[in-house]
């Protein structure tokens, strides 16, 4: 029997009272890194929007080989994933960014790497930014598409919230410590808005998981290299993260979904449409 994935997009302010309501199932057999196993339970993961749609792909096949699981999957940002997993509200807490120094008391697992796609409108024909122009227009010091080769156009900045881990590691690897997002920028909060946002205005700019990019956006290669699975393993592209699952005192049923997820079936699943680990 095939469970239904419960998909739940949330704040981590509702993921302890979401999680709450569910209900563990019977045990059944399976098999796990080759060794054969009784699994039931549930296990509720929390987090990152971008991890998210892995999760979720994962959680359904892991759930197809031990159908007596039943995995939660729930949105709410990195931050909200960190929280998550170490309040013990959610069993995986997921990240797509790297721990802050302060956020200890939790192991942090790679489950897969990603990469950052800056994302145009089709009408922009732009097919190149240094690293440096495209700070300059994040930050604000760039505001028309004729400053780096374009139409003499205002450019309409759109970013991520506060939170989101595909925002957090973006600041990090382009705009820096000291430098902000510009303060007339458009905010969304998945990179579905984002891109969107970005679909809707031939003037405007923004950033998705490389795992989201599709042929209705265009993707300017960066400091002449273009986002690809090649250049993020191969260190040549700049904008790239971990997606991370965070646990604190993870249960069998957890551990084997993990291992699963690591695995060379769970692995398959991660290069689909993400970058799967060496």
């Amino acid at each position: 029997m095939k469970k239904k994935l419960a998909v739940i997009t949330i704040g981590v302010l509702l993921v302890a009272s979401i999680f709450a309501g569910c209900a563990s199932s019977p045990a059944t057999t399976g098999e796990v890194a080759g060794e054969t196993t009784t699994l039931s339970g549930e296990i509720n993961v929390a987090g990152s929007t971008s991890v998210q749609p892995l999760s979720e792909e994962l959680a359904s096949a892991f759930m197809e080989k031990y159908p007596d699981v039943v995995v939660n999957i729930a949105g709410g940002g990195s931050s909200a994933g960190v929280k998550a997993a170490q309040e013990g509200t959610a069993d995986i807490g997921a990240s797509s960014r790297e721990l802050k120094a302060e956020e200890t008391g939790i192991t942090a697992t790679v489950i897969a790497k990603d990469g950052i796609a800056v994302i145009f409108n089709p009408a922009n024909g732009i097919k190149d930014l240094t690293m440096d122009q495209l700070k300059n227009i994040f930050i604000g010091k760039i505001t028309n598409w004729k400053e780096v080769g374009g139409n003499d156009a205002t450019i309409s900045v759109v970013s991520r919230e506060d939170g989101s881990g595909t925002r957090g590691a973006f600041d990090e690897l382009v705009l820096g410590k000291d430098a902000t997002v510009v303060a007339s920028a458009t905010i969304q909060n998945s990179a579905g808005s984002v891109k969107s946002a970005v679909m809707s205005d031939a003037n405007a700019i923004g950033y998705i998981s490389l795992g989201a990019v599709d042929d209705t956006v265009n993707v300017p290669s960066i400091d002449g290299v273009v986002a690809s699975k090649e250049t993020v393993l191969d260190g040549t592209y700049k904008i790239s993260r971990p997606f991370l699952y965070l646990t604190k005192a993870p249960s069998e049923v957890t551990t084997a979904f993990i291992d699963f997820v690591l695995s060379p079936d769970g692995q398959a699943i991660v290069g689909q449409d993400y970058i799967a680990l060496p």
